[in-house]
């Protein structure tokens, strides 16, 4: 007799009950997508230092404008909530003690990829989308890429590009603030 496999998929309520409880250690960097518990990558040196990089940036550029939030998650479904490295949220005095924020106060998103590019591109990139995330950035920290996606339909996103070192952005929700490719990733790593 054949027997069909099924998964136990987690709700984010369940998820959360989880972490409560002591199922995942505070060291152990997990995300819930479509109701998968998913491990995610350790945190490289360069990958710390181009989070931190934009953190700073975004703080000072935005300003009252906006909440910066660092690798914290942002709940896109009942099944979703991954953990992106930045998310700039609209602005709100209590920095969402009140409210947890939803997709609809995410003004842009910030993954850092230097080992999960495939990852972000093609799991998280269309969730984001589907959620209604008006624009994302990825730091492709191997080949010093920005790429950035905007305007999204469904599960993609009608605009996309690619942006290199010498390059500027504008994010959409800020179009008087623009930031150097460079100033992104810092100096260029010596080629070994």
């Amino acid at each position: 007799m054949r027997r069909e496999i099924t998964k136990k998929l987690f709700t984010v309520e369940d998820y959360h009950r989880m972490g409560e409880a002591g199922i995942f250690g505070p060291e152990e960097r997990v995300e819930l997508i479509d109701g998968e518990i998913v491990q995610m990558s350790v945190i490289g040196h360069r990958h710390m230092v181009c989070v931190n990089r934009a953190t700073t940036r975004f703080v000072i550029s935005f300003g009252q404008q906006a909440v910066v939030s660092t690798q914290n998650p942002v709940q896109l479904t009942d099944w979703t909530e991954p953990q992106p490295d930045l998310v700039v949220f609209k602005p709100r005095s209590d920095f969402y003690a009140a409210k947890k924020p939803t997709p609809a106060d995410v003004l842009l998103i910030v993954e850092v990829s230097d080992t999960t590019l495939r990852y972000d591109t093609s799991v998280k990139i269309p969730r984001f989308a589907a959620a209604g995330i008006p624009e994302v950035w990825i730091e492709d920290l191997r080949k010093d890429l920005l790429l950035v996606y905007r305007d999204p339909r469904n599960d993609k996103y009608s605009t996309a590009f690619t942006l290199h070192r010498g390059d500027s952005v504008s994010p959409i929700a800020f179009p008087d603030v623009s930031f150097s490719i460079g100033d992104l990733f810092g100096e260029p790593l010596a080629q070994s």
